[in-house]
């Protein structure tokens, strides 16, 4: 794979550096973070913003009072860079780098809270394909076991992040085993189940399951399997039944399938606060924080 960034991330770059957005990075201190912080400034692709809050400050004053009620330590760079965005101190946060995803989210709910109309805090990756083409893969980090109402607020949710960052339309895939039918299970009763529910209550947004990946994925596949669909053959948002599926999805696709993948990228936040993966490197930081400022604009 190319050290190149593909066309897509270079626009992302462009978009960034036309109006910087007030970035706060919760791992600053961290060789990895401190690089991603001098590329942002150098490129001017953000603000860099210090994980540092002022519990004085009458801006931050009930962010403060609604960490300190959960027990959480306004200190902690995690907790502080939830409360700069809930305050308005920053557009945007990027967590995760030096700490478990599940603090970054018990933040993030904590302090930001859920969006009006979302209902649920989850996740995405969205996966640039080594041809270019992106797709993005949802939940992949946060819901173990969604129901079908959680599945079509993953959908929704997924299908806007990935709409945000391409110029594409989104198409949702909800994935099973099953395909229209090809197999009973309780499993597979949910995927379709909400796939009627997200196709009832949101008809403007493409969308077809149950569906098997290769279904979704494939046209000539899809012509035998799920003819007459809309989606199917030329999915490029995809919905997983489970977190092992969806997890274990976005890595196979990296790592044997050679994509870029960016995220974990929360979804359903009062605010945008952004995860990353312990392993991340510093450009990877730096992709999560133009991605964290562009859905702050968006």
């Amino acid at each position: 794979m190319s050290d190149a960034p593909p066309a897509i991330v270079e626009g992302w770059y462009e978009r960034a550096a036309s109006a910087p957005a007030r970035i706060v990075l919760a791992d600053l201190g961290d060789p990895r973070a401190d690089a991603a912080a001098d590329r942002l400034r150098t490129e001017g692709l953000a603000v860099v913003v210090e994980p540092v809050v002022d519990p004085a400050d009458p801006a931050m004053v009930a962010a403060v009072a609604r960490a300190a009620a959960a027990g959480l330590n306004p200190g902690d760079p995690v907790v502080a860079a939830a409360v700069l965005i809930a305050s308005g101190g920053a557009d945007a946060g990027v967590a995760g780098a030096t700490r478990p995803t599940a603090e970054v989210v018990r933040a993030g709910l904590t302090i930001l809270g859920v969006g009006d109309g979302e209902g649920l805090v989850s996740s995405c990756f969205i996966l640039i394909l080594p041809d270019g083409r992106p797709i993005a893969y949802g939940d992949c980090g946060v819901v173990p076991e969604p129901n079908v109402e959680q599945l079509v607020a993953i959908a929704r949710a997924t299908a806007a992040t990935f709409e945000c960052l391409t110029t594409e339309s989104a198409r949702v895939a909800l994935l099973s085993f099953s395909t229209r039918g090809s197999a009973t299970h309780p499993r597979v009763e949910k995927v379709r189940r909400a796939a009627e529910y997200l196709a009832d209550t949101f008809p403007d947004l493409a969308s077809d399951g149950e569906l098997q990946f290769d279904a979704a994925w494939v046209p000539e596949v899809a012509e035998v399997k799920a003819p007459g669909s809309a989606v199917a053959g030329r999915a490029n948002v995809f919905v997983f039944p489970d977190l092992d599926s969806g997890n274990i999805a976005y890595k196979i696709t990296e790592r044997l399938g050679g994509a870029r993948a960016y995220g974990p990228l929360l979804q359903g936040l009062d605010g945008v606060l952004h995860d990353l993966s312990r392993g991340a490197s510093s450009d990877d930081i730096v992709d999560v924080a133009v991605i964290a400022g562009l859905m702050a604009r968006d």
